[in-house]
């Protein structure tokens, strides 16, 4: 734990874990105050587990949530007010610090001189210049003050930010490029599937951020509050303002478990579990394999998420462990999908439903979660009839394994960028934005029909980079994005259906069908998976090398009539 002292009564942390309560008791904490919104991050724990963890500890625990950077001065009071009345000393938390820091600054104006409140956030690590400049100018931040100011600001160190970064220093060495991101580490998120059906070890998809930040690139460590595409600049948590002259937006997505009534109370327990979770896949493989008997349900919200394939492919390695330990039989395995097909593509269905015939699913369609009741093993399910019509429909459990509802980022949704919907609004040829031309985005915020997924960031990197340093005078055309995504189905252990489409579910297969044919399960697909994707991720896509994905410069107009 990284625990930083602001008073002799408040310190504050980045994110902490359920395991790290115990130390906390030891070292004398009495409350605990999480200002962090559940669901920022896949390797977040719910602060329904921290509030668990710290009564078994006898700490108060209470939660006071804010958005990255958007701080108010009415949070700033209820955090004041919070601290005055629980025993002390407390410890307040979010993702770094920064805004658990800013709630005490702004609690604390008019009660203690400017000076000593900026000095005692320097002593604890914490930058509040622009804090203070917001609370001298009456709660405004003043964007023309900036901190910094780059030729290219890339807002998200996810995939899609590392491989963009990779692809334009990799093509103009010497690019003053910034990169904006808050995590010490960075996920390969395409490995949890597997880890949660007992293949990879966990602790293999995770890397540290600076290990991975390209050779060149300045890291700076910190959330993004706010955009001003009008002023060309990016105000960051702490109000302080980075200035750019091509911006690139590609945070990823936001999961909403709160959007599922009781989920968040008790994901992790009652054997409630997601692969999308890097703390949960393991937790996953461990209900597989204890289950011995009973009902297995698998869900699926409504589109647009994060590799549409996820869900089922969760399912068919559960179901291939119980065949293979000859429990399938006393397993009742039900999918519960939103949507009303069971994969987005047509071609793909037939392999498909012969793995669906062959486990004994039974499947349910426009079925969505809606709430879950994990003492009493309910879930809770709203089917829409053809109709429009609505009912409740509820099944028991011993197991479930859930994938939220999936959003874009709260300070996207907000942004003078999002669309109605609250992505990102691209020309999904050029990936460039619709009103601020000087604006790019791609990955999974990002408003293009395509699947999200970590193919579709592969394809989409050299687009942008390309295209990028053409409006900088340093490139010649324009490259166009197909809508390429590619989806492993991981139907059994040890085969794969490899899905791979462009816009308009047009399918695009990457090997002669003599070799691979992606619409049949494929066990040389599968060593494409387990061996070669990691390392392609890895040493590939986030160095900068564009293996079968360079881009050619194509002509405009027959993209865009693809992907009508």
């Amino acid at each position: 734990m990284d625990i930083r002292i602001l008073t002799p009564e408040l310190s504050v942390s980045p994110q902490i874990v359920p395991a790290d309560v115990p130390a906390l008791q030891a070292a004398g904490y009495r409350a605990l105050v999480c200002n962090r919104p559940d669901g920022e991050g896949n390797d977040q724990p719910l602060f329904s587990e921290i509030e668990e963890a710290a009564r078994a500890c006898g700490i108060e625990a209470h939660y006071l949530p804010a958005e990255s950077g958007k701080v108010s001065d009415r949070q700033g009071a209820e955090f004041g007010a919070l601290l005055a009345r629980l025993p002390k000393p407390v410890l307040a938390y979010c993702r770094t610090g920064m805004r658990s820091t800013t709630m005490w600054a702004l609690s604390q104006s008019g009660k203690r001189p400017l000076s000593e409140i900026i000095d005692a956030a320097s002593h604890a690590g914490f930058d509040l210049k622009g804090v203070v400049r917001r609370i001298a100018s009456g709660g405004r931040t003043p964007v023309e003050v900036s901190e910094a100011e780059h030729e290219v600001v890339i807002v998200g160190g996810g995939a899609a930010g590392i491989a963009a970064a990779a692809s334009l220093l990799a093509r103009s060495p010497g690019l003053d490029v910034a990169i904006i991101d808050p995590a010490d580490v960075h996920y390969y998120q395409p490995g949890w599937t597997l880890v949660g059906g007992g293949v990879f070890d966990v602790r293999d998809t995770v890397r540290a951020m600076g290990s991975l930040i390209p050779r060149g690139a300045h890291w700076i460590k910190a959330a993004v509050a706010a955009f001003e595409p009008e002023r060309n600049a990016v105000v960051l948590d702490g109000c302080r303002v980075v200035r750019y002259r091509q911006l690139v937006v590609c945070p990823g997505l936001k999961l909403d478990w709160h959007a599922i009534d009781g989920l968040a109370e008790t994901l992790g327990h009652n054997g409630v579990t997601s692969n999308y979770l890097y703390h949960l896949a393991p937790y996953t493989w461990e209900l597989v394999q204890g289950l011995r008997g009973g009902r297995a349900l698998f869900t699926q919200p409504p589109m647009p998420i994060k590799c549409a394939g996820a869900p089922q492919k969760a399912m068919y390695l559960a179901a291939d462990h119980w065949r293979r330990n000859g429990l399938l039989d006393k397993v009742d395995i039900g999918f519960f999908n939103a949507g009303a097909a069971l994969f987005g593509v047509p071609d793909y269905v037939p392999a498909l439903m012969e793995y669906v015939e062959a486990y004994g699913i039974d499947l349910h369609f426009t079925h969505a979660l809606t709430a879950i009741d994990g003492p009493g093993r309910v879930a809770t399910f709203t089917r829409t009839a053809a109709d429009g019509t609505k009912e409740l429909v509820q099944k028991p459990f011993d197991m479930i394994h859930v994938v939220p509802p999936q959003k874009a980022p709260d300070f996207i949704r907000v942004s003078p960028l999002a669309d109605a919907a609250g992505w990102v609004d691209i020309d999904p040829a050029t990936m460039r934005h619709k009103r601020y031309p000087n604006v790019f985005a791609m990955g999974d915020a990002g408003n293009t029909p395509n699947a999200k997924t970590a193919a579709a960031a592969r394809a989409q990197a050299p687009v942008v980079a390309h295209n990028l340093l053409a409006a900088l005078g340093r490139a010649k055309g324009e490259a166009h994005y197909n809508g390429y995504g590619s989806c492993p189905l991981t139907v059994e252990r040890g085969r794969i259906v490899l899905a791979e489409f462009l816009y308009g579910g047009k399918l695009a297969p990457s090997f002669p069908s003599w070799l691979i044919d992606g619409t049949r399960p494929s066990r040389l697909a599968w060593l494409l998976k387990e061996r070669i994707l990691p390392p392609l991720y890895w040493e590939g896509m986030l160095k900068g090398r564009e293996w079968m994905v360079q881009p050619e410069l194509v002509d405009a107009a027959a993209t865009r009539q693809a992907v009508s």
